[in-house]
């Protein structure tokens, strides 16, 4: 950036953190409601930052306390937004809280952010800890046996290929010394340059579809592009958005499970996208029984084929680049998962000193009583508590996460933006929204 603006620096996080939160205050707060739950939604987004910070100077500086309490601190705020979007079903009343700016102003607000935020992924070159999960790249393509020994414990689960992409921190509080991230060492130096080149395809493509995504459902199906767009900005807003631009894994997920959304009325469409999502990363299986839930009067086996279609499709492609049956099984193994709760390699908040990683367990059953629950109540669906529960089970995985849980927030951000800006939306039910079935069920007599 600096060849194109004269003397420009990259702002810092922190730095970011003031400003931002400041601009989302003078943008989104609704200062003749002060109590409006907009508001509370407001100061749970802005509170996310500081645990983010505190995680990453307790990582540079090996501090074991400062980061304890940055992950504690995301798990606290966290908690407190899942408990908002497990109540957001029982808010009848919807006012309309548009944001303090024109139309026209965010629209060259957030064409200005997301500029930036890109031109960021552009000129950033991966440091050392930024490639490590990449490091087995050269040995994939040479299709040896042996670099899927154990990646799903260290790993976790997610789609193989993925995992051969470096991770691109577009902003931190530290950098490594000049010249250190350029000696991070590979087989061939023009492969990593592909690998790298792919990451930040994957990672602008991924980002302009979660702002288009979020746009295009305040369109369509709020029939209000103004809050569509207001989300969108919100999101190119955070600090998080800031810091973890280049982040294929986190944004990826996010752009499917958007555009599922936005494709709600179309099942097999929106099935497809989030088969790919979940063969992607995983978590989002556990968004299967909510959505077929919405879809169970009408679309679930359309919904249901396009998932299938989805995952067969990543299957076929596993396939071809796998050399024999031994690695195919252990990619499959990571891309489904199949591994008990018990043998992962921990990271982040249960891997800390102070933690018992027995604790994770009932927090997992929590979780599954919780998506059970969510998969019956409330009955029938509508398009506002399926945003809801959408963003509830995507942010309660992230309690039980076994690497670095609490930190991948694009995957439930944007539906959360949506249902912070919804109006009400009873009547955005499968029943009236969906055409009929390709082959309808035969009456009985």
């Amino acid at each position: 950036m600096s060849d194109i603006l004269l003397h420009y620096h990259r702002v810092n996080p922190t730095t970011w953190f003031y400003f931002a939160s400041l601009l989302t205050i003078a943008l989104f707060f609704k200062f003749n409601r002060l109590l409006s739950i907009r508001n509370l939604d407001l100061m749970g987004l802005i509170l996310l930052a500081p645990g983010l910070l505190a995680v990453e100077y307790g990582g540079y500086k090996a501090n074991v306390a400062d980061q304890q309490l940055g992950f504690v601190w995301i798990f606290a705020v966290s908690a407190a937004l899942l408990t908002r979007m497990l109540c957001d079903s029982m808010m009848v009343r919807r006012p309309m809280l548009e944001p303090n700016l024109t139309t026209g102003g965010l629209l060259f607000l957030g064409a200005a952010l997301l500029a930036f935020l890109l031109a960021n992924v552009i000129t950033t070159r991966p440091q050392r800890d930024d490639v490590a999960g990449a490091a087995g790249a050269t040995r994939l393509e040479a299709r040896e046996a042996e670099v899927d020994a154990d990646q799903l414990a260290r790993l976790g689960p997610g789609y193989p290929l993925l995992f051969l992409l470096p991770q691109i921190s577009t902003q931190r509080i530290f950098f490594a010394p000049d010249g250190s991230d350029e000696k991070t060492e590979t087989a061939d130096a023009s492969q990593r340059e592909v690998h790298e080149t792919t990451a930040r395809v994957m990672a602008i493509v991924s980002q302009l579809a979660i702002v288009a995504g979020m746009v295009v459902v305040g369109w369509r199906h709020f029939e209000n592009t103004r809050l569509g767009i207001a989300a969108a900005v919100l999101y190119l807003l955070l600090p998080y958005t800031a810091t973890m631009t280049g982040r294929v894994d986190h944004v990826l997920p996010g752009a499917l499970i958007i555009w599922a959304v936005a494709a709600y009325r179309r099942p097999f469409v929106a099935g497809v996208l989030i088969g790919l999502a979940i063969g992607t990363i995983y978590y989002p299986v556990f968004l299967l029984p909510l959505w077929c839930s919405f879809y169970w009067e009408r679309g679930v086996r359309r919904f249901a084929l396009g998932v299938a279609t989805a995952l067969a499709t990543l299957i076929v492609a596993l396939w071809f680049t796998s050399p024999d049956t031994t690695v195919l099984i252990g990619q499959l193994r990571q891309m489904f998962g199949w591994i008990f709760p018990s043998e992962v390699s921990l990271e982040g908040f249960w891997a800390l000193p102070a933690q018992d990683a027995v604790f994770r367990l009932p927090v997992l059953a929590a979780f599954v009583a919780m998506m059970a629950t969510l998969a019956i109540w409330p009955a029938p669906k509508n398009l506002g508590t399926l945003l809801s529960c959408t963003a509830a089970v995507l942010l309660g995985s992230q309690f039980w996460k076994a690497h670095n849980g609490g930190l991948f927030m694009a995957w439930w951000l944007p539906v959360l933006l949506l249902v912070v800006f919804r109006p009400n939306l009873e009547n955005r039910v499968a029943m009236l929204m969906l055409t009929p079935e390709w082959f309808p069920r035969r009456r009985a007599a």
